[in-house]
């Protein structure tokens, strides 16, 4: 019996498994457990399980790249592929080039997890959110221009918002090359200055719709540099570009009342506004005229001519003052005079005289007492009216 290699080996059992067509092009069906997908060479490790036996399998990056869903430990899946031996470790494997997820369609699990995958990178959190321009000067609409959603945004702003441009990027809105499309719309409507952009389409299949539910749609959604609202379907369809946009809206005629504001409100608005700043300003001009009368009365007030008048007038009162204080004080002296000459009077001795006295004069004094003179002494003697000399013949 001849010796051969243990690469001679494996290589003849992998020419044997190869060579079996019943394990070429199989669909295996199992659980999948211990998946691992590297990052840099893109292949992806997994075991296929049932309840009393497991199979290595191997998934290369070419296939696993077309899978629209990440596999996962646990997930009853089927796989395609072939059965062949690895024969650096002498291992036979499966060589998977499609999984099929067992129970439920790739396409609703592939949504699943995208939606789970961008709301943990944040793209679908609130804070996130900008709001909308109230008066947008240009509106961009990034949908089919053959297509139902542009009349009606166009009937809409038309009606409501006359005042905008409507900038419209004719965008592929289903199909293959529809997300691309509908992302280098929405950067195109970004450059040409929009303030708001519309994304959207009108109703249909959730195929017609596959497009909005991309992972490039939104993350151009989220990442655009404007408020964007997305406008998909009708009012029962949502999408991930719906999560992923500033704001929703259930149909493109919604998103453009929701773009602009309604130009017949604007009007009483400003009529408001208007009438608030006429009372402002009445109100205004009021309080400055007053100001104005109090300033220029204080300020004539403190004018050199206006405190010469004031003088002029305190120094004619003053003076009137001074006058009335001395006549008053003529007055009373006078009276004081009166009173006085009038005392004076009555205890003058001419008026004692006049009612029979007379006066004796020694000399030039007076006679008191008898006293001052002696008999047969000349004294003179005077009356009210007139005078004489005697001589003193007798004194008691």
């Amino acid at each position: 019996m001849p010796v051969i290699t243990v690469t001679q080996v494996n290589k003849y059992i992998a020419s044997k498994l190869k060579g079996d067509r019943i394990l070429q092009g199989i669909m295996v069906k199992g659980e999948i457990s211990n998946f691992v997908c590297h990052y840099k060479s893109g292949h992806c490790y997994f075991s296929l399980k049932d309840k009393e036996s497991s199979i290595k399998a191997v998934m290369f990056a070419s296939a696993a790249a077309r899978l629209k869903f990440q596999p996962e430990d646990g997930m009853a899946a089927v796989v395609s592929g072939s059965i062949s031996v690895y024969e650096r470790d002498g291992v036979y494997q499966l060589y998977a080039t499609d999984i099929i997820p067992e129970g439920a369609g790739k396409e609703s699990l592939a949504l699943e997890q995208l939606k789970k995958k961008l709301a943990a990178e944040g793209i679908f959190a609130e804070e996130h959110k900008r709001p909308l321009p109230y008066m947008p000067r240009k509106i961009g609409a990034v949908t089919s221009l053959s297509g139902a959603a542009i009349r009606d945004i166009v009937n809409v702003l038309t009606r409501r918002y006359p005042l905008c441009e409507l900038y419209a990027v004719n965008t592929v809105v289903q199909g293959e090359n529809a997300p691309m499309s509908i992302c280098s719309g929405i950067l195109k409507a970004e450059a040409a200055g929009c303030d708001v952009i519309i994304v959207g389409r009108g109703g249909g299949s959730s195929e017609d719709l596959s497009a909005f539910n991309t992972e490039a749609v939104a993350r151009a959604v989220y990442g655009c540099k404007v408020p964007v609202i997305s406008a998909v379907g009708h009012e029962v369809d949502f999408t991930v570009a719906d999560l992923a946009a500033d704001m929703r809206a259930p149909t493109p005629s919604a998103a453009a009342e929701l773009a602009a504001p309604d130009i017949r409100q604007l009007a009483d608005a400003v009529a408001s506004y208007e009438n608030r700043c006429q009372k402002a300003a009445s109100a205004v001009l009021e309080k400055r005229f007053s100001e104005y009368g109090a300033l220029s009365a204080k300020l004539a007030a403190g004018s050199p001519e206006n405190r010469l008048k004031l003088m002029e007038e305190k120094l004619a009162a003053l003076k009137n003052r001074a006058e009335t204080a001395v006549v008053r004080s003529i007055d009373r002296h006078t009276a004081r005079l009166s009173e006085t000459a009038a005392r004076l009077d009555s205890l003058s001795p001419l008026k004692v005289m006049s009612r029979g006295y007379s006066l004796v004069y020694s000399g030039d004094e007076l006679v008191r007492s008898s006293a001052d003179i002696s008999e047969g002494q000349t004294v003179r003697l005077r009356f009210d009216k007139g005078g004489a000399e005697a001589e003193i013949r007798k004194k008691w």
